[in-house]
Order: C-alpha cells, then sequence, then structure tokens
C-alpha cells in the first residue's frame, strides 16, 4: 500500500506540530507536552539500530502512555537526581519528511541533535544524534502524538541513563 503526499498546508501543520513538540521539551514544559500525547502513546528508544523490535530487544526507552505519565510526574518535581538541576537543553531538527498513511495517520521522521548542557555535576556539553519518527493523528484542534521512535546514533555503545525526554 503506497503512502500518501501531503499538501503543502497539511506539511506545515505537521512540521509546526514537531517544532512545537521539540520547544516544549527544550522549555521543560511539561504539562504543554503531555497535552500532545495519545492515550495509547508508545515512546520508544530502541537499543539498537539493527532492525531493533520492541518486544524482542533491549530498549534504552519503551514506555506506554501510563509509564510515560509517572516519567512526566518524576520530571515535574524538579528533583529527579539525574535532572538536578535541569539540563539546558536545544533541538535541531533536519530533513523532515512526511507522509499520510492509508488509515489516515501522518508519519514524520527527521535528523535531529540535541544538545544537552548536563549541569548536574560535571558541566559537560552532551550532543545526542539521530533520527526521530512521529505517527500523529488528526484531532479537533491540530494533531496528538501516538508514536514517538527516536533511533540514537550511539544507541549500541553504552550511554548513560537519559533522564529526560529525548
Amino acid at each position: 500500500m503506497p503512502n500518501k503526499a501531503v499538501t503543502e498546508a497539511e506539511y506545515r501543520a505537521v512540521s509546526n506540530f514537531v517544532y512545537l513538540e521539540c520547544q516544549l521539551a527544550d522549555e521543560g514544559r511539561w504539562e504543554e507536552w503531555e497535552e500532545l500525547l495519545a492515550d495509547d502513546m508508545h515512546y520508544w528508544v530502541p537499543g539498537t539500530l539493527d532492525d531493533p523490535d520492541p518486544d524482542r530487544d533491549v530498549s534504552i526507552i519503551n514506555d506506554n502512555r501510563s509509564r510515560l505519565a509517572t516519567r512526566l510526574r518524576q520530571l515535574r518535581t524538579g528533583t529527579r537526581l539525574a535532572q538536578a538541576p535541569t539540563s539546558e537543553m536545544r533541538r535541531m531538527i533536519s530533513n523532515l519528511v512526511i507522509w499520510l498513511e492509508e488509515d489516515g495517520e501522518y508519519v514524520a521522521e527527521a535528523n535531529f541533535v540535541i544538545f544537552e548542557m548536563q549541569k548536574q555535576s560535571t558541566m559537560t556539553m552532551n550532543q545526542w544524534p539521530g533520527r526521530v519518527s512521529y505517527r500523529l493523528r488528526s484531532k479537533l484542534q491540530g494533531f496528538e502524538m501516538a508514536r514517538k521512535r527516536v533511533d540514537l546514533i550511539a544507541a549500541a555503545s553504552g550511554i548513560p541513563s537519559l533522564g529526560f525526554i529525548i
């Protein structure tokens, strides 16, 4: 089944959603970020780049909506040790490709790099490059995020714990 090309207006709307999602995560605006999520949200960061399967392979993060809500509650406290004080972050998104699936959901994929100023103890500037994929559903006021998959280039390299939304 072929994917359907999107109109210019659809491309703008979906890309604006992706940019907003990145901005909210960068700024730690977790209540607003959580409002973007579908009830059946799946947030996945595979632990390998070699044809990963979330049911078979080790994942860095593999959260359903409930587990993601717990992660967000911890971040909102401001006392999550891995993020106290909170890292300064900026995401750069490029090569954004968007299409419409047969079921009416949009898929957006892009290359990214996150710059994280880790202020907790080391004052280290970390760079987290990879590829991100979103599955979005139309709703009355825009979109909701049903899936976010983050493929980190260094996924299989023994990365440290991720105490933030990547």
